[in-house]
């Protein structure tokens, strides 16, 4: 595949991710408004954002430490959070694995929930792209992302308090992982593993430190395994 239509690749992750712009403007931007809420001041609240690129880890940090939570808890539950990067990485391997070890490491440092979803849907509905595309393809979908990131936790930690309750910002959390979860759900497994987490975390709510997360996670996690592997199992007896 040529230099061309790698860049058109680009361009087309680019515009791909640009509906997401409509949640990271909100989300980001209540980033920065809590961040400065839980006593951060604008340099740590930016240095955060930068750092981790992980709003939903960076919201769950600030909810601990508010709560006065041990700094261990925070950062073990902030890790377990963001836990399914590494699920995100395992499944992006066969299509960008091939890339350098500098390619893969801005890859990973720039991987958020919205870059993933595109891509993958885009990788299994085109297998015909070529590894430089699917590379160009994972950055265009980056490069529109995180400069909203970046450029609204600044406006949101600048701003403050400014901005009235009456906005609701926190509207975007919840609507963001709809959107981005609802595509994905293909599957049987996928169906239970949804469900157990949702059920999970109402059930486990009531643990100290928000550590009904990993919990629900760790559930999801067995039962979808588990029922894939029990549909394998009827499939390879059916087949016999």
């Amino acid at each position: 595949m040529t230099d061309l239509t790698a860049r058109k690749a680009f361009w087309r992750g680019y515009l791909d991710c640009a509906p997401f712009t409509l949640i990271v403007i909100p989300y980001s931007t209540l980033f920065g408004v809590v961040a400065r809420d839980a006593g951060l001041d604008l340099f740590q609240t930016m240095t955060m954002t930068v750092l981790v690129i992980a709003g939903a880890a960076q919201f769950t940090a600030l909810a601990l430490l508010q709560d006065n939570a041990p700094v261990f808890i925070a950062l073990l539950t902030a890790l377990a959070v963001n836990l399914r990067m590494a699920m995100y990485s395992a499944a992006l391997v066969p299509h960008v694995g091939h890339a350098r070890l500098g390619v893969r490491a801005l890859m990973a440092y720039l991987m958020v929930d919205q870059a993933f979803a595109v891509c993958v849907k885009t990788y299994e509905e085109r297998p015909d792209m070529s590894p430089s595309a699917k590379v160009a393809y994972y950055f265009g979908c980056m490069m529109l992302i995180c400069p909203f990131w970046y450029a609204f936790t600044f406006v949101g930690a600048y701003v403050g308090k400014a901005i009235p309750a009456e906005l609701s910002l926190d509207f975007a959390l919840p609507i963001c992982f709809i959107a981005l979860t609802g595509p994905l759900l293909r599957s049987v497994p996928h169906y239970v593993a949804a469900l157990v987490s949702g059920v999970s975390i109402l059930v486990f709510h009531w643990v100290p430190w928000n550590l009904g997360i990993m919990v629900a996670a760790i559930l999801a996690m067995i039962s979808g395994a588990q029922t894939e592997l029990y549909l394998r199992r009827r499939a390879a007896k059916g087949a016999a």
